[in-house]
């Protein structure tokens, strides 16, 4: 890595992930029967606003707990010191089982383990990293009062990986990177479904759009050579990047993993610096933007939420795709419904926007006028994908598909 990606260390140890298990983010989490409820959140006694419809925002009821207690105190809208509302707030489905009312960064621990029916492949590449919590022999006592000693399981130990991933238990909409969705996790296994299967991935250049807290990417890195994790605003990209050196590792260690800056709604080819030494810390170089033109595969997860944002990824992917190599892309996203007053009706209209981009194969040579892109999507099945990560509940509205461009006729 140059300068830009040898993140300093955190000034303090990150404290233990609030109950944690593997690979669960939060006890509590959608599998358990805990009370939750629609909420309105409050900061500082002032109440931010209704969550949006358009994310599945549930809060666990925890009571009392140590951090800053948000006090329902004011009934009228929280303004800014300038008047104006403040942003509201939004809450990943993952994060149930999180103390919601702590505000800042909050330490998970991710556990992706080989499930019994997968036969991995021999590779240079991959091989799990242990967790501290199997480094040990477990002892216990069995219904006679007799010790029992619980071995460690060497064919699970060379195929786990944990990933410390720093992230906010909610944001708002703008900051949604900061947290962790269920497409990220889907996601993440399918990528290690291929790393552990087949040699598809190794060492091959990849990006990763709109990366977030980047838990995909840094798995990536175990095989790819260069992995490109990109997204918008610093404070997404810093705690991306964060979460790159706290996970450094388990990236393989003649790969690189670069965080930068990627603005879907500007200017291709992106802005370049030549000094290492800039104050534009995710800023990219020239070397980089060839180096990400030799990129095969594309990756995104839940970047799939506004009309508008919508357009932009489609636009950003065209002018990647239509890069030599031939590039694949895979994207996750989960289905968002919206009771509408245009139909009357609970719909995904943002579902619906992202399926006019995609076209099945052949019918692009069936178009009337090529003087359009096209973009030949396919739904994977995830029966077909095993969960690696077993600590959460896959829903039915989640998806993965595989997008590959077909250029314009000349």
């Amino acid at each position: 890595m140059d300068d830009r990606e040898s993140y300093p260390p955190p000034q303090a140890a990150p404290p233990p992930a609030t109950s944690v298990i593997a690979g669960d983010p939060c006890a509590g989490l959608i599998n358990r029967s805990l009370p939750c409820l629609l909420i309105t959140l409050f900061s500082g006694g002032k109440r931010l606003g209704h969550l949006p419809s358009f994310f599945d925002v549930r809060a666990v009821d925890w009571g009392r707990n140590t951090g800053q207690p948000l006090s329902p105190s004011s009934e009228t809208p929280a303004l800014s010191s300038g008047g104006q509302p403040e942003e509201e707030l939004v809450m990943s489905e993952v994060h149930l089982g999180c103390p919601p009312y702590v505000s800042g960064p909050h330490f998970s621990r991710f556990t992706f383990s080989l499930p019994p029916e997968v036969e991995p492949v021999d590779s240079e590449y991959t091989g799990g990293v242990e967790d501290e919590a199997t480094s040990t022999n477990e002892v216990s006592l069995d219904e006679d009062g007799d010790l029992v000693i619980t071995r460690r399981c060497r064919r699970c130990e060379k195929n786990i990986y944990v990933v410390t991933i720093q992230h906010n238990i909610t944001s708002s909409i703008p900051s949604v990177g900061l947290q962790v969705w269920r497409a990220e996790l889907i996601l993440a296994d399918f990528v290690l479904h291929k790393m552990l299967t087949s040699s598809e991935f190794d060492g091959i250049v990849a990006i990763e759009l709109g990366a977030g807290t980047g838990l995909v990417g840094i798995l990536l890195a175990r095989v790819a050579k260069t992995v490109f994790l990109t997204d918008h605003g610093d404070e997404v990209l810093d705690n991306c990047a964060d979460n790159v050196h706290l996970n450094s590792g388990i990236i393989h260690s003649e790969a690189s993993a670069h965080v930068r800056e990627l603005d879907w709604k500007d200017s291709w080819p992106t802005k370049v610096v030549e000094n290492s030494q800039a104050q534009e810390r995710y800023a990219w170089t020239s070397v980089e933007v060839e180096e990400l033109q030799k990129a095969s595969l594309i990756i995104a997860a839940d970047v799939i939420y506004s009309d508008d944002l919508t357009d932009a990824f489609f636009k950003t992917l065209e002018r990647l795709m239509k890069l030599k190599p031939e590039k694949v892309a895979y994207l996750a996203l989960e289905k968002r419904y919206n009771f509408t007053l245009d139909d009357l009706n609970v719909v995904a209209n943002g579902y619906s926007h992202f399926r006019s981009y995609l076209r099945d194969e052949g019918e692009c040579n069936d178009l009337k006028s090529r003087s359009l892109p096209c973009f030949v999507g396919k739904r994977i099945d995830l029966a077909d994908i095993p969960q690696y990560m077993r600590e959460y509940d896959r829903g039915n509205d989640v998806e993965i598909w595989q997008i590959k461009y077909e250029k314009q006729k000349p």
